[in-house]
């Protein structure tokens, strides 16, 4: 339970789209309790309830786990964007079932929430049957960083280019460019690739206060929706393997 609580509260972020805003920012006394996340001409999209207050207390683990990784409801039903399941596809099943057992714990919150609406078609599914993902040793390194930056923290959804067919994973890796349009204005994701366009000229130190600080070398802040709040608790040995991970993308331009 204690590696499903880090996961949720710290890298993973399920916060930054599942818990309500309040005047002051997220609403912790709501937490997981779900909101509308977007609503664009594609889609009004909403994180449902994660608490044992929503309708995952009628699913089974099993069932609840499904969802999370793959996409799909217990009657078979589509899970559409914004969940990053391009990522949560390669999550371990040790933390998967870690993530689970921790938003059983949660506290019950009444808050039911309207269906999400696409105006755009969605897949039948995200990719065949996940049987089993077998977990990584934790380690300070480039190939346990790809874990945490991938199917952990969705690093690579936001700051990849999208496609037709979703983020352009294959070609376009951490190239950055996509658009995040809130309350805050209009927000870029940056290039994360080892170009001179992306991270080349920064220290450790300064992407590691970048990813958890939200403020630049200049000084000046960084804006949503990257969930600073909650990377901020991810631990040093993690967030130094994410840094080495970014080290070794291959450098692409900004376009």
């Amino acid at each position: 339970m204690a590696r499903g609580e880090y996961l949720v509260r710290g890298p993973a972020g399920c916060g930054n789209c599942h818990t309500p805003f309040g005047a002051a920012g997220p609403d912790m006394g709501r937490e997981l309790a779900g909101r509308l996340v977007d609503d664009n001409p594609a889609f009004t999209a909403y994180a449902p309830n994660l608490t044992p207050g929503g309708q995952i207390a009628k699913w089974s683990d099993a069932e609840l786990a499904k969802a999370i990784r793959e996409g799909l409801r217990p009657d078979g039903t589509l899970i559409g964007p914004p969940m990053p399941f391009a990522m949560y596809r390669g999550l371990s099943d040790d933390d998967l079932m870690s993530i689970v057992m921790f938003l059983r714990t949660l506290p019950a919150v009444d808050n039911t929430l309207p269906p999400s609406v696409y105006r755009v078609p969605l897949p039948p599914a995200y990719g065949p049957p996940v049987e089993s993902v077998a977990a990584m040793a934790p380690s300070v390194s480039a190939e346990y960083g790809a874990y945490l930056a991938g199917p952990v923290a969705h690093c690579m959804e936001c700051h990849t280019p999208m496609g037709p067919q979703g983020p352009m994973l294959d070609t376009d890796l951490g190239r950055g460019g996509f658009e995040f349009h809130g309350p805050w204005g209009v927000s870029v994701a940056s290039n994360l690739t080892s170009h001179e366009d992306g991270l080349k000229g920064y220290s450790d130190g300064e992407i590691g206060a970048m990813i958890t600080g939200g403020g630049r070398p200049d000084g000046s802040g960084m804006l949503p929706p990257m969930p600073y709040g909650y990377l901020a608790k991810t631990t040093p040995e993690d967030l130094a393997a994410i840094i080495a991970y970014l080290r070794a993308l291959p450098p692409l331009p900004d376009k």
